[in-house]
């Protein structure tokens, strides 16, 4: 896999997904069979776990109960040539889907980030978002009956008889803006969301709405929930969000001048932070954003002074 320690966590791991072949029924069912191929259990949305808290990986010629006990694997991709199929161990107690994939526990894959390398945290993610899509996309949502998985589950087919739509898994993209104030000193918005804790501060985030830009939505955005307008807006990179279907696209902004008024519904409360007062808050413990999500970059970049 190759991976990109320095970027934002579940976007450093590479896998061909081999687009190409996984539409052939007869390939997946051979790569299921081989002998290289390893399964990644999951239950509820959550990766089954060692003692040691490191996923599970098991052969797929060595889990027969497992796949009976299971739905319909997910092919995800082909590391250095080794298949790898994600699971589902959802319809079975907990208790059971521990034992089945000989698992210590069940965790949120947030909960052990820290834990793992780049490319293994991304396919835990993208193995997360797919099975949650296949849990919630079992009937069409066009005439109400059941849905099949087809190229290795990443396509689900209608089964009415004069229907026949095909669904694609979804992906929800949303926005993340660093806002600076114009002139000297430096200092950038941040806003206190309602239901965040009495110093909790972070970015301004949003979902893109049907019908505009990612750049439209950054403005609408900073509009709606702080009442900023941005004369400068520059795209700082993206990360795979799959929780379970989003995807964050970063960007940079300055701002026309540096008052806000709050919506008071979202966003409760909102400040300029210069460098200095980042910094004192780093030196008193205070995360910069949470440690899996590209707001920490973001954050970073700026306090380094970094464009």
């Amino acid at each position: 896999m190759r991976t990109d320690e320095q970027g934002p966590a579940y976007g450093g791991g590479w896998l061909d997904r081999a687009a190409g072949l996984r539409a052939d029924p007869g390939w997946i069912s051979a790569r299921l069979a081989d002998r290289e191929s390893v399964l990644l259990p999951f239950w509820q949305d959550r990766c089954l776990v060692s003692a040691e808290r490191t996923p599970v990986r098991l052969p797929t010629v060595d889990a027969a109960g497992l796949l009976a006990a299971a739905g319909e694997p997910v092919f995800l991709g082909l590391d250095a040539g080794r298949p790898v199929f994600a699971v589902d161990l959802s319809g079975n107690p907990e208790p059971a889907a521990l034992r089945l994939a000989g698992a210590a526990e069940a965790v949120d894959v947030r909960a052990i980030v820290a834990g793992l390398g780049a490319a293994e945290a991304a396919v835990q993610a993208y193995a997360k978002g797919m099975l949650h899509w296949h849990r919630g996309q079992r009937y069409c949502g066009g005439c109400g009956a059941l849905t099949r998985p087809r190229e290795g589950g990443h396509v689900r087919a209608c089964g009415g008889p004069d229907c026949g739509r095909l669904h694609f898994p979804r992906v929800e993209p949303a926005v993340i803006m660093l806002v600076e104030a114009p002139g000297e000193p430096g200092r950038c918005l941040l806003a206190r969301h309602r239901g965040a804790a009495e110093d909790g501060w972070s970015m301004l985030a949003g979902f893109v709405e049907v019908g505009e830009s990612l750049e439209d939505a950054v403005h609408r955005e900073l509009a709606e929930e702080a009442g900023v307008t941005v004369s400068r807006l520059a795209y700082q990179g993206s990360q795979a969000w799959p929780f379970p279907a989003g995807l964050m696209v970063a960007f940079r902004a300055t701002a026309a001048g540096t008052g806000f008024e709050v919506d008071g519904d979202e966003v409760v409360e909102a400040r300029w932070f210069t460098r200095d007062d980042l910094r004192a808050r780093v030196a008193a413990g205070r995360p910069l954003g949470r440690i899996d999500s590209i707001d920490r970059h973001l954050l970073g970049s700026w306090l380094d002074g970094r464009s």
